[in-house]
């Protein structure tokens, strides 16, 4: 039992949003049970995922990422560049390199509030999403003729004529769970707009209706760019902002703001009850 309490940090970027833990120097104080009271907006403190920062041999840190219903996530990019914020603070430099599931990613301090990160290659091969089965990855055998793709975690993008107009909760609680997807998958409405530009409705697995995402403003642009529908440099607007995504040779960047909210401290009596 934690009995002096859990110190914490709200943050977002573009509304998406997060409780961070700094567990650097302890233990990891964090379990399922915990993650999910804490995600609780009306029990706990509500969250789009929880990123707990650890000690790292290889890194500036490392970072365990859970979603709101307790899972577990290789990735969070707006809140991978969050901490990077954090830490751009604390150690006064402006390029750093964080350990998570997903592999080591870089992130730059790139000025004017803005922060980047490179969340490294689209993954696009069916195994590697992972599918259930061979399937072309570009033209999914589903209704809508979506893309799939990994960013360290599942994607599926559809593509559609006005993202303002879809039910993207009918859609998400329909595909997150579908077959093909055998860990679940994250899905996307995208509008494309111009061929540096488009606007974006997210589902995310394991959380829902978010205002954004790095990883699936990420894998929309690759599938975008895969159908020739856009460039490689776009911005994403999704509902709580813009994203610029650029997929280079060594990775897929992605750039924006970020917001650091408030501190609180979780009290032992609350934990004590997850």
């Amino acid at each position: 039992m934690i009995t002096s309490g859990l110190p914490f940090r709200k943050m977002h970027g573009l509304g998406n949003d997060f409780v961070v833990v700094d567990a650097r120097g302890q233990g990891n104080p964090i379990t399922e049970a915990i993650a999910r009271a804490i995600g609780d907006r009306h029990f706990g403190v509500g969250f789009d995922q929880l990123a707990v920062i650890l000690d790292s041999a290889c890194a500036e840190a490392r970072l365990e990422f859970w979603n709101a219903d307790g899972s577990l996530s290789a990735t969070c990019g707006n809140a991978t560049r969050c901490i990077a914020g954090l830490l751009f603070q604390e150690t006064g430099k402006a390029c750093l390199t964080l350990e998570t599931e997903r592999g080591l990613l870089v992130c730059e301090d790139a000025g004017g509030g803005i922060y980047r990160v490179n969340m490294g290659a689209p993954q696009l091969d069916w195994a590697e999403v992972p599918l259930a089965k061979k399937t072309d990855t570009l033209h999914l055998p589903i209704d809508g003729d979506p893309v799939a793709l990994g960013m360290g975690n599942p994607h599926c993008v559809f593509f559609v004529d006005n993202a303002q107009t879809v039910d993207i909760a009918a859609l998400g609680t329909k595909y997150e769970h579908h077959p093909l997807y055998p860990n679940r998958t994250n899905v996307e409405a995208v509008q494309v707009l111009s061929n540096s530009e488009i606007r974006l409705k997210i589902w995310e697995r394991g959380v829902g209706i978010t205002l954004a995402s790095g990883s699936c403003a990420c894998a929309s642009v690759v599938a975008a760019a895969r159908r020739g529908l856009t460039g490689r440099k776009v911005a994403v607007h999704v509902d709580g902002g813009t994203l610029e995504i650029d997929w280079r040779d060594d990775g897929v960047w992605m750039s924006g703001p970020i917001a650091h909210v408030f501190n609180g401290v979780f009290t032992p009596e609350f934990l004590a009850c997850a």
